[in-house]
């Protein structure tokens, strides 16, 4: 007799396929006759054996998109790079965004008031991130804030395109930061003093903060020699109040900064006099990134390092005399006694 397999799946064979019959052709002979019920005998199955699950009550594969079958050599097939694009582009644009939001962001120079530290159409990179940390502008640093008021000429705020097309890719761009909106009012200017501190110039100069005179290397007075750190505009004392600082712009004969706007009133989130609020202030800029021929960094200048400068210096002895005069005057009554 022939070996009969019913219901049996062979090893090569593939799951589905059940009801299949397979003859041994080992002995050449036919086999045995079924009762037509696909089966030996009346039950419709063999000796010892169980039917196969019919093909339709067998669970299916989910179909499996073409892009990631796997190939025969068990790789998957690649995704289309026009796919991943969309996806690259949108990632992209995210981490734009919150670059710009939360850490660094562009801002294109308009006027020549910083000049020559900054020329028109240099492109300087603000620090946002140290703010949220609690950090303030400090003495000589080189800050972007916005108007307090009053502040902006027509000359000082981005300029945008007639032609449409230019208009709507710098909207785009200036969306995720990589160039300055048109409707922005912002200004900078470098810090030269913070809270607390005397600022003056009178005359030909120097420029003195608690009465220490400034060395101003970077100072830009075209048409004066020597170069004159008040820019024709003498000023001051002034005393910068709480939360506030003093601005003034590199080309002292072209800026029109704090010494211009001590006649503006208080409000009630404007300190007015000149001062500008810290509340204002987006962030210090620390590189200029373009042109590539201008690039430079902005550190702080050495001369707001002196000795002196700052008036929070001569708080701690202070408050060190006022704390061991009632000591002193325990001691003495002891000794009397």
């Amino acid at each position: 007799m022939g070996d009969l397999v019913i219901g049996a799946r062979g090893a090569g064979e593939p799951e589905g396929s059940g009801g299949r019959t397979a003859q041994s052709t080992e002995s050449g002979q036919p086999s045995e006759p079924t009762d037509g019920h696909g089966g030996h005998g009346e039950g419709g199955l063999p000796e010892g054996g169980a039917g196969e699950q019919p093909a339709a009550d067998q669970p299916q594969l989910p179909d499996v998109p073409e892009d990631v079958q796997e190939k025969p050599g068990g790789e998957r097939k690649q995704r289309s790079f026009w796919k991943e694009l969309p996806i690259l582009i949108g990632i992209a644009l995210v981490l734009a965004l919150v670059i710009k939001t939360f850490f660094v962001q562009a801002f294109s120079i308009p006027s020549a008031s910083m000049e020559q530290t900054l020329k028109i159409g240099d492109r300087v990179l603000v620090d946002k991130l140290t703010p949220w940390f609690g950090a303030k502008p400090d003495r000589g640093d080189v800050v972007v804030f916005h108007d307090p008021g009053g502040w902006l000429g027509d000359g000082e705020t981005a300029q945008q395109s007639s032609n449409p097309v230019v208009r709507g890719i710098q909207d785009a761009l200036s969306f995720i930061g990589l160039m300055p909106a048109a409707n922005e009012k912002d200004l900078i200017k470098r810090v030269i003093g913070v809270a607390g501190d005397t600022v003056e110039c009178q005359g030909n100069g120097p420029l003195t903060v608690n009465g220490v005179a400034l060395n101003e290397p970077y100072v830009y007075t075209p048409g004066m020699t020597p170069p004159n750190p008040c820019g024709g505009t003498p000023f001051g004392p002034v005393k910068v109040p709480p939360n506030a600082i003093w601005v003034m712009g590199d080309h002292r004969n072209d800026s029109l900064d704090s010494r211009f706007h001590q006649d503006q009133p208080p409000t009630k989130t404007e300190p007015g006099g000149g001062f500008v609020s810290v509340n204002d202030v987006v962030g210090r800029a620390f590189v200029v990134a373009w042109p590539v021929n201008n690039w430079a960094t902005l550190p702080v200048p050495s001369t707001f390092n002196q000795k002196g400068i700052s008036a929070e210096g001569l708080v701690p002895p202070a408050l060190g005399v006022v704390g061991t005069m009632p000591v002193a005057l325990w001691l003495r009554r002891k000794r009397r006694n």
